[in-house]
This record gives structure tokens, C-alpha cells and sequence, in this order.
């Protein structure tokens, strides 16, 4: 079968999953016929961009973040109040924020959140939590599974892990009563990898053969992907309009330069 090599920057896989997300079944329809939220994160504000077709203050749309020890943010990053993006039938709610429409939530319905830890082969991922209430995972849970929503899980393959997480969740258990260390809570929901995203976008297979890089490409992903030469041309296509996505933090710093970015 005929192949090609796509290799992505850890910038260019969210913005790829973001693009990807409004072909995702259970997100199209649940943007045809009833609501969406994209809760708060760093793929996640890639995802709320491609939803509401402009750019967001990144910095703006994010509660926990892994950062070097070293890294000295700018005066007023992360300061940013933004709320989750809410859609209701493909319109965007302006203002509204998950806690305005979770109690509405119905079967069909879509949460999509990230996560911190993603163990592929047993389709689970894991959120580092250390609100004493769970954070927004917490919040949402209950509702989701409750009501027949779906969790949708946009989460790029550098945050692959070693070992298991279900193992790894029993371990931490045992310093859950030092609760200055984050928890590992474990879910299932719907994962969108680059992988999902290129199958969804191109409709071609995806086979991560490496990862990491310099200069630029530490974390990023290296892909052969597999189909007809129509299918190849597409992915190659789609891997050639994010060759200019900026790091994420070139465009937290872009987007703090300019005026009228600050909301959704």
C-alpha cells in the first residue's frame, strides 16, 4: 500500500486535532442537533478557535499548565478570564460558560476536555487533579455519564506514557492523603489523537513510528500514514497548511499584541 511521512510539531497536532473535531461524528452531530462545550485547556483553546472561526487569547483559555522551572511568564499571562465555549446547535453562546448550561446537558450532548496522560493501546487518558472537589473533570463527570453526554478527549501522542495508567492511578492512590501532589484520575471518553485526526480529515491510516526533535520539534510526532495516492495527497495537503503554526507560546505572545483578542 502506498505511504508517506508526516512529522508534526507539538503546535501543529493541536492545531490538526482542533481542525479535525468538527468531523468527528458524535461532535457533528452534536453540533447539528445539541450542545457543545470546549472546556479550558491548551488543545482545547486550538479546538475553541476552529469552532468559532477566530482567534482567542490562548493564555486566556487555560487552568493548569506544565511549565519549565526556569520560565519567567509575562506580566498578566495566564491572567485571562475567558470561559469554556458553549454551542447550541452550531451557534456560538457568547458568555455563557459550562456552569451556565451543564445542568441542561442530554443524551447526544458533547463535553470535550483534555487530559495530561494518554495510554493509547487501553484507550484511556489521565488528568493530574488538585482541586480537593476534581477540578473541572469533577464537575462535569457526573453530568456526562448521568445524562448520556459524551466526553470527547482531544489529546495530542506527546503526552503518551509509559506503562499503564490504570497501574499507575492504584500506585498514586497510596498518596492520596498528601494531597500537595496532584491525583491521577482515569477515564475512558472519546480520544482524538493526530491519528483520529488524520483519519478523519484525509481518511488515511496512521502509524506513530518516532517522536521528540530539536530546535523546535522536541515532543513533536513522526507518522506514516498509509492509503491510495488520492488519500496521501490529502494528508499532505492537510500537513502542509500547519507548517507555519506557531509554538504555542509565539502565539500566546502574538495574541497578547494584539488588540480586541482578549475573549472567545
Amino acid at each position: 500500500m502506498p505511504a508517506t511521512d508526516i512529522v508534526l510539531t507539538v503546535a501543529q497536532g493541536k492545531r490538526l486535532i482542533a481542525r479535525a473535531m468538527p468531523h468527528v461524528d458524535i461532535v457533528r452531530r452534536a453540533l447539528l442537533r445539541g450542545t457543545v462545550v470546549v472546556c479550558k485547556g491548551s488543545t482545547t483553546a486550538y479546538v475553541a478557535e476552529e469552532l468559532t472561526g477566530r482567534p482567542i487569547r490562548k493564555d486566556g483559555f487555560i487552568l493548569g499548565r506544565v511549565l519549565p522551572q526556569t520560565f519567567q511568564a509575562p506580566e498578566g499571562m495566564w491572567g485571562g478570564a475567558i470561559p469554556e465555549a458553549v454551542f447550541r446547535h452550531g451557534k456560538h453562546l457568547e458568555g455563557l460558560g459550562l456552569a451556565d448550561v451543564l445542568d441542561d446537558l442530554s443524551a447526544g450532548d458533547v463535553v470535550i476536555k483534555g487530559a495530561n496522560a494518554l495510554d493509547y493501546r487501553a484507550g484511556l487518558v489521565g488528568h493530574l487533579i488538585g482541586h480537593p472537589k476534581g477540578g473541572t473533570l469533577g464537575a462535569i463527570l457526573g453530568s456526562v455519564h448521568g445524562k448520556g453526554a459524551h466526553l470527547v478527549v482531544p489529546v495530542g501522542l506527546e503526552k503518551l506514557v509509559a506503562g499503564d495508567l490504570a497501574t499507575a492511578a492504584r500506585r498514586l492512590e497510596e498518596s492520596h492523603a498528601d494531597t500537595s501532589m496532584p491525583r491521577l484520575l482515569i477515564t475512558g471518553g472519546h480520544t482524538v489523537t493526530e491519528i483520529e485526526a488524520l483519519r478523519a480529515l484525509a481518511q488515511v491510516e496512521a502509524v506513530q513510528i518516532g517522536a521528540g526533535g530539536l530546535c523546535g520539534a522536541e515532543g513533536a510526532v513522526w507518522l506514516r500514514v498509509f492509503g491510495d495516492n488520492d488519500q496521501l495527497q490529502r494528508a499532505l495537503a492537510v500537513a502542509k497548511d500547519l507548517r507555519d503554526e506557531p509554538s504555542y507560546l509565539d502565539a500566546c505572545m502574538m495574541e497578547r499584541g494584539e488588540e480586541g483578542g482578549d475573549g472567545v
